[in-house]
């Protein structure tokens, strides 16, 4: 059993069939990469793990719970969070004024508590926001304004304040979308050393294969909403139903 499981789901826009029976295991403290041609349904996979869609047939267990029907704040709560393919943060506000945000929140949704449940100071709160900036590499930013980063520091940051909170599963969506290659090679970087440091399953939803194959320990390859096949990067290079979704090539018999 994985941490997260998905068993024989569904989902229909209309006469649209953009996911069907799709079952999906992702094992705890590794890192998972969904990939598939556009209008595969790796999105609506996505809305599905995150409760934000709620699917027509199938379950979705995290940790032996079901995340179907759950407000945001809830999938948050059990410990799964979302970077989103545009990154989520305060532009207006400073560094530090936007990792301060989720630094003083606790999983349970008791906000400027701490670990015992004691009312955080403001110096405790921005103590906090500090530490992980620190551990992000972006102490000498916390002065900018967020607005004037690179995408790939909004990234980073973005990535930080997910991380303040804890969470056991990351759900990155396109995270280098748009991203210059230096910033895609540091992003691949800071995913490594999260993958390493700490006790998390990352799941990745990603177009570009450099990121995939550099970060991924199980692949999943969907095509028209079904499951091509899910293998190790190594068996998944070169495989012929892949090259077949992405392609357009077919092998004949010899």
């Amino acid at each position: 059993m994985g941490i997260l499981e998905v068993k024989n789901v569904g989902k229909r826009f209309g006469g649209l069939q953009a996911l069907g029976d799709v079952n999906l295991s992702i094992a705890e403290n590794s890192v998972h990469a969904i990939i598939g041609p556009n209008g595969a349904g790796k999105s609506t996979l996505l809305n599905c793990l995150v409760g934000k869609l709620i699917p027509d047939t199938g379950s979705v267990m995290f940790d032996g719970q079901s995340v179907l029907g759950r407000k945001p704040y809830e999938i948050n709560q059990m410990g799964i969070s979302r970077v989103f393919q545009t990154p989520e943060i305060f532009g207006d506000l400073s560094v530090l004024e936007n990792m301060m945000i989720p630094c003083f929140a606790k999983r349970d949704g008791a906000f400027g508590m701490n670990a015992i449940g004691a009312v955080m100071s403001q110096t405790d709160i921005i103590e906090r926001a500090e530490h992980m900036l620190e551990e992000m590499k972006m102490a000498d930013k916390r002065h900018m304004t967020a607005s004037s980063m690179s995408r790939g520091d909004k990234r980073r940051l973005e990535i930080g304040m997910c991380l303040s909170q804890e969470p056991r599963l990351l759900l990155l969506d396109e995270p280098t979308a748009g991203m210059a290659r230096a910033d895609t090679n540091n992003t691949i970087d800071l995913l490594k050393q999260i993958s390493d440091e700490r006790d998390i399953t990352i799941a990745i939803i990603e177009h570009d294969m450099h990121v995939v194959f550099s970060l991924a320990q199980r692949i999943t390859v969907l095509a028209q909403g079904t499951p091509l096949v899910e293998d190790t990067p190594d068996n998944i290079k070169g495989h012929p139903k892949v090259r077949e979704a992405y392609l357009g090539e077919t092998q004949t018999a010899a």
